[in-house]
């Protein structure tokens, strides 16, 4: 079982370690590289972590690559996990919080070296297609930002006149390149619509002889939820469950792009998503897998995610990773698989490689990782098998009835957590504090966060961080 609370989910069907496979010594040439980073899907969602819904193949990407038990997102919400995911960089040293909306005049700096604009420069042809979400103005789009094309949407799916409780948002469009094509009232093509554009642009770059990084950021499950007339009924189980089997098949149709070009063996193929659940929407959201709370919490519902990455002439198959490690990782992994220097300015991320291609069993556990949210208040922190929450509100479903159809239910807001310690190792679902048997590792893990705090803020303490970059912003 690769999640954490075996108890609570049965064994899915991602196999273990093979045996009799030797390690992986040295990394081999420059790969392609796919990235497909959905949005909203729970850790216990996958068929091989425990969930009730069929992926075969991205259960094949783990039985074929590596699974990361304990991969977590920077912050529990859309926009800032992109940013983090892109640059190697916590939100806050970015200036980006929470979720942009479309009248929001602020966005990613185009100076930033995204993972887009870093492989460029090594020669790969880039493109994203799906959702961008850091910046609607045309100075912040995907094209200025490295992606040499463009097909998606500039914002989450359900930021469109039909939400069921926001009557302000405007109509949501589909853009190509910087121009907007059409405006979408129908999303159910967009699953299988992106994966075939990303199949295109594989073949393209395969016969212009070009590698490439294609970013595949699907739409969903985030909510609406909308699936092709092919996935209607699909899972038997609900339109959640058909979203997730049609965005697994999405990923089939990308490894069998790979496989039919002979490209399968040298391209890195990585899956994994923005943060956990949104569990007010019940029978329209994901499940945490027995994990605490959901998006829009540092819990471990929402935080923790599924990261699988297959990469044959690279990573052994049935390789289990069990150490700690943050989507600010990715940035700097890709860099050295891609041979490509990491830009002249602080990188918060560090790389993995050697536990993704077997080439060490572990770095440095003890390594400490920082989750802020909301304002750019430093919510809790994870060193090894810790995990440190410092005293802030947060939002609950517990006691309260789900939402049923795409209506969400109302969540609690008057919960809040004190100077709290957990043991992930012994208690993964955050549920006894410990933090009175262990206050050595409180006062540690306490003076490792001022020093953050300091760099990069804290709004809740008054903190401003000193070495804070910021996002672009629009003159007035």
């Amino acid at each position: 079982m690769r999640g954490l609370l075996p108890l609570l989910f049965l064994l899915g069907a991602c196999s273990g370690p093979h045996p009799g496979l030797s390690t992986v010594e040295e990394v081999p040439p420059a790969p392609n590289i796919v990235l497909v980073f959905v949005d909203d899907l729970g850790y216990g969602d996958l068929s091989c972590t425990g969930g009730p819904y069929r992926t075969p193949n991205i259960d094949r990407l783990a039985d074929e690559g590596a699974f990361f038990q304990d991969f977590t997102v920077a912050q529990p919400v859309c926009s800032a996990s992109r940013a983090a995911l892109l640059t190697g960089c916590y939100p806050s040293r970015l200036g980006i919080q929470g979720a942009l909306g479309p009248h929001d005049r602020h966005g990613l700096d185009p100076n930033e070296v995204t993972l887009a604009d870093l492989l460029k420069a090594e020669g790969y042809r880039t493109a994203i297609f799906g959702k961008w979400h850091l910046g609607v103005l045309p100075e912040l789009l995907p094209t200025r930002q490295g992606f040499d094309e463009f097909v998606g949407i500039p914002y989450s799916n359900d930021m469109w006149p039909h939400h069921p409780e926001t009557a302000s948002y405007p109509a949501l469009h589909l853009y190509r390149q910087d121009a907007i094509v059409e405006e979408v009232t129908d999303q159910s093509d967009f699953t299988l619509g992106f994966s075939r554009m990303g199949a295109d642009f594989i073949r393209r770059s395969h016969e212009a002889g070009e590698p490439f990084f294609l970013y595949l950021p699907q739409p969903m499950p985030h909510v609406p939820l909308f699936v092709s007339k092919e996935f209607e009924g699909h899972s038997g189980k609900g339109l959640y469950g058909d979203v997730v089997e049609e965005i697994d098949a999405g990923v089939g149709i990308i490894l069998d792009t790979l496989e039919e070009l002979g490209l399968a063996d040298d391209t890195l193929v990585i899956f994994t998503s923005d943060n956990g659940p949104w569990l007010s929407y019940g029978d329209h959201a994901g499940t945490t897998g027995g994990y605490r709370e959901g998006k829009g919490t540092v819990f471990e519902g929402g935080v923790r995610e599924p990261f699988v990455a297959r990469w044959p002439r690279g990573i052994r198959a049935g390789t289990v990773v069990t150490e700690a490690c943050n989507a600010i990782d990715v940035f700097p992994t890709l860099a050295r698989f891609a041979d490509a220097s990491l830009p002249e300015r602080i990188i918060d991320g560090r790389d993995i490689g050697p536990l993704m291609t077997g080439s060490s069993d572990q770095l440095t556990p003890e390594h400490p990782y920082y989750y802020w949210y909301r304002r750019n208040e430093l919510h809790a922190m994870r060193m090894g098998r810790w995990k440190l929450h410092f005293p802030h509100g947060y939002r609950s479903m517990v006691g309260r009835e789900p939402g049923k159809g795409g209506t969400p239910g109302k969540y609690d807001y008057s919960v809040s957590t004190g100077l709290e310690l957990y043991d992930l190792q012994a208690d993964p679902a955050e549920s006894t504090d410990v933090a009175a048997a262990f206050p050595d590792v409180v006062a540690h893990m306490t003076s490792l966060a001022d020093v953050m705090r300091e760099r990069l803020g804290d709004r809740s303490l008054e903190i401003e961080g000193k070495e804070v970059r910021g996002p672009w912003r629009a003159p007035e």
